[in-house]
């Protein structure tokens, strides 16, 4: 089963962007850099706002029902069977991988999240390390670039099973929509990092609407890239986040969040 393609209330599947943004290299207000490339749609969507009320007026409350799926029966059952389908199609895949090549040093520790059977990394880039956690062994099994497989279910339990600073780049391909805990992810994505260590976090317009939170769902997808943004921020760690459009023309859809582990220290941290 494929997951269906998914376009938001209001959105025309390409973009919303508040009016005066799309400038290239422009710094948004809401925590986003653009990089050239990025389309735009001038219409103001506000959704994320909407839907975000309470809490203190630069950080609105990240409400428990924003996170709240269809199906809320256990991660595993859903995942129990193996999908050995491909979540984006031949062209985004290749823009993907493109952008791994780009950004993906070789010789890095990485760590593939939500990992399936396979993981879009460029075939011929040598890497020092590459551990995969998701949630169907077989899958897992499937994965030729794996060198080592972790069967974990984020939902349960948002802390990663490996020490600090153990990967030099955290990716996340189309799945992110299915976390409803994502900034203790994303908090812990941090921790595993080493400094300037980069998490890549890759979308596009297909999921499984049974399983992805209802905030997704109801976003147009800049608002999803803000979002994404704000789960960086809540975090904490982060360099300033930044948007790219890696979208080919004619194909799925990929807009990608990136950002660098910063070298400073949290507060209150040893």
């Amino acid at each position: 089963m494929k997951p269906d393609r998914a376009k938001a209330p209001g959105s025309d599947g390409r973009g919303l962007a508040e009016p005066g943004f799309g400038i290239a290299g422009l710094r948004f207000a809401d925590g986003l850099t653009r990089r050239p490339g990025c389309s735009t749609n001038r219409a103001r969507s506000g959704m994320l706002r909407h839907l975000m009320q309470g809490g203190d007026r630069n950080q609105p409350e990240l409400r428990p029902e924003l996170f709240r799926r269809v199906d809320e029966s256990p991660d595993p059952l859903f995942y129990r069977e193996p999908r050995l389908v491909t979540h984006i199609d031949d062209a985004t895949i290749e823009a993907l991988t493109e952008l791994y090549r780009e950004l993906l040093p070789a010789g890095a520790r990485v760590l593939d999240l939500m990992s399936s059977w396979v993981s879009h990394l460029p075939s011929e880039v040598r890497y020092a390390r590459v551990a995969g956690l998701g949630m169907n062994r077989q899958e897992l099994d499937r994965n030729p670039r794996l060198d080592e497989r972790c069967v974990h279910d984020l939902n349960s339990d948002p802390e990663l099973p490996y020490p600090d600073q153990s990967f030099d780049a955290v990716v996340n391909a189309v799945s992110v929509q299915y976390l409803i805990r994502p900034v203790e992810v994303f908090t812990s994505v941090r921790r595993v990092l080493s400094p300037g260590g980069l998490h890549l976090i890759a979308t596009s317009h297909r999921l499984f609407p049974t399983k992805a939170v209802q905030v997704w769902q109801a976003l147009g997808p800049e608002d999803r890239m803000r979002l994404l943004a704000n789960y960086l921020e809540r975090a904490g760690g982060y360099q300033r986040p930044e948007l790219l459009d890696r979208s080919p023309a004619g194909a799925d859809p990929l807009w990608v969040v990136v950002a660098r582990r910063s070298d400073e220290s949290l507060p209150g941290a040893a």
